[in-house]
């Protein structure tokens, strides 16, 4: 399987990124308008108290610019990510985030000025210039965390220390995705196969064992030769983490990541307590898959393997667009018009090419509506995948559309919510929609395998980044020997006694992107669990499910998520949405075990 050089994909199945920006000088053009932008946010320096008309003067300002910066940011991105080796592109994001960190710079007086507001002045302001309720709320973010606030010239420093911050982000990408070069896998008839890290889980889904081990061994054995560059990384990400936190008088890392989303470490710690409590399921699952395969011993190579016969079935592009937007009828006329609204105005980049950047993702942040990258594979994945990233998509664009700009954004605790509820409602529509003993088992297995990837396997790398985030507190050194012991130690935890956790997984941190992200990994598990509570209620109450749940996503940032989730009819304060969704995991063990 070749992969294509990004000249030779057919225009139809890339974005067209032309809605952000017609042309380059375009965006050229907007890109020099953000240094006056800056000059005009630095004149408001010294006069946020002066008078409710200044205030609302200033929020005013930021709004524009942040449509503007996000507008020159996500064209700079979207072009890179499809081609991580066009130097040009590279170049462009570079300049767009340093444009954009130099308005962070020139805007860094406005929390200590907000803060330094009396409450009476406030209030005083708020009764002179009704326009101001809508920025209530982000008033309220900036004064909530007093305690964590700098003087001025402090918060002019971290802000001008950002950029280097995203440097070991920026390197780890560049590694894994540009400079990275793997051998073929050889499979049993001696065929080779290209090996990426793209292409590394479907080959691991091959048939052929041979190909499987092969794939796997020569991935974590070259990845391997890189693993001290990697650690490095991520000791720079974990350090920048404990600088930024020891800065604001946080008492950890974990405690300034979650409360800059109003999240409580205790669902952090809640979380990982009550996975561990339901381990025995994983366990079922483990001894479940090796008895399907029929093998003696069970290995990490064969995680990703199907375990169902005839479960192989191409799902070309198409098939499985129609698909996804006749399961989400059940969320309306209007949401499906949306989708439709992505497929038609090419929101979507389809295909795998040379340098394009790993994984899937959509970006949210981008205007006049979001994009969708995809590294899309003709399989049941790949169409999961899918239905995932448009959840994403159309979390964004309700928020945007009912929310002013300064409310537009959700944190990234509800962010996997949708998408993953999409997900949900698909696997019934297609269990719904089959009668054949073979297929429903096949269709249970992939929900049982996202399970295991959403809510366990999230859970062991949030355990994982928990654990190297106390490692930079204490002082340790990420080494990547100690990085490898601990990560194998988990996955045995994680995978129990029937499998054997090879050599080559103690290496599987070094090409996980999401340890990049600032403890962002958890919020998959969380996530999942609150999505197959609010699929579960769409599924048996309807329309006022459903209404309940648009309100969700129309929500944006306007209250903290554990509030918004409330609104869908589900509480994560509580561990109840993990311990419930890990029973019905149990539920699907003892179906499939009665098919099969």
């Amino acid at each position: 399987m070749s992969i294509p050089k990004r000249s030779e994909v057919p225009v139809e199945f890339t974005w067209d990124v032309s809605a952000v920006f017609e042309t380059e000088a375009a965006w050229e053009e907007a890109l020099a308008k953000i240094p006056a932008y800056a000059e005009q946010l630095a004149a408001f320096r010294g006069h946020l108290g002066d008078s409710a008309e200044k205030l609302l003067a200033f929020f005013r300002l930021g709004d524009e610019i942040e449509l503007l910066a996000g507008k020159v940011y996500s064209y700079a991105s979207l072009n890179s990510d499809v081609d991580l080796s066009n130097s040009h592109y590279q170049g462009m994001v570079g300049k767009a985030r340093s444009a954009l960190i130099g308005l962070s710079r020139a805007a860094a007086f406005q929390s200590p000025e907000i803060m330094a507001i009396p409450q009476e002045t406030l209030d005083r302001f708020y009764a002179e210039e009704p326009a101001l309720d809508e920025y209530k709320r982000s008033i309220y973010q900036i004064r909530r965390r007093a305690a964590h606030i700098l003087s001025p010239a402090e918060e002019a420093l971290l802000a001008a220390s950002r950029e280097i911050s995203a440097a070991p982000d920026r390197i780890g990408s560049t590694l894994r995705n540009t400079e990275m070069k793997y051998p073929d896998a050889v499979d049993s008839k001696g065929e080779a196969h290209t090996l990426t890290g793209g292409t590394l889980v479907p080959l691991l889904e091959s048939e052929d064992r041979t190909l499987r081990k092969d794939a796997f061994e020569k991935f974590y054995t070259r990845l391997g030769e890189f693993k001290n560059t990697v650690a490095a990384t991520l000791e720079g990400q974990f350090k920048s983490l404990l600088f930024n936190a020891n800065a604001r008088h946080y008492g950890s890392t974990l405690e300034a990541s979650l409360d800059h989303t109003e999240v409580p470490v205790e669902v952090y710690h809640n979380l990982i307590e009550a996975v561990h409590g339901n381990l025995d399921k994983m366990y079922r699952y483990v001894a479940l898959r090796k008895r399907l395969l029929g093998v003696d011993e069970l290995h990490m190579y064969d995680v990703y393997r199907p375990i169902i016969a005839g479960s192989d079935r191409k799902i070309p592009f198409e098939e499985a667009k129609q698909t996804v937007l006749t399961a989400m009828q059940v969320l309306g006329d209007d949401y499906v018009a949306l989708l439709n609204r992505a497929f038609n105005e090419r929101w979507i980049d389809i295909y795998e090419n040379e340098g394009k950047r790993g994984g899937a993702y959509s970006s949210g942040g981008a205007r006049p509506h979001p994009y969708i990258l995809l590294n899309h594979h003709d399989n049941l994945d790949s169409q999961f995948t899918l239905v995932h990233e448009l959840g994403h998509s159309m979390h964004s664009w309700y928020s945007k559309e009912n929310q002013p700009v300064s409310q537009a954004d959700y944190v990234i605790f509800v962010a996997e919510v949708a998408s993953t509820c999409n997900e949900v409602l698909l696997m019934h529509y297609l269990l719904e929609h089959t009668s054949d003993k073979k297929e429903k088992a096949a269709l249970i297995n992939h929900f049982l395998d996202q399970f295991k990837g959403s809510v366990y396997r999230q859970t062991m790398f949030a355990e994982f980044e928990l654990m190297m985030g106390q490692m930079a507190e204490r002082g340790e050194t990420l080494t990547a020997d100690a990085l490898c012991a601990k990560y194998k130690a988990l996955n045995e935890l994680y995978f129990g006694p029937d499998m054997i956790s090879d050599e080559g997984i103690a290496m599987e941190w070094a090409r996980i992107p999401h340890f990049f992200y600032n403890y962002y990994v958890f919020q998959y598990s969380t996530g999942f669990s609150a999505a197959v509570a609010i699929a579960r209620r769409i599924l048996k109450e309807g329309a006022p499910a459903v209404a309940d749940y648009k309100k969700f996503l129309s929500g944006g940032g306007s209250q903290d998520p554990i509030s918004l989730l409330k609104i869908a009819g589900v509480d994560m304060s509580t561990p109840q949405p993990v311990n419930d969704a890990l029973a019905y995991f149990g539920e699907l063990l003892d179906e499939i075990e009665s098919l099969v």
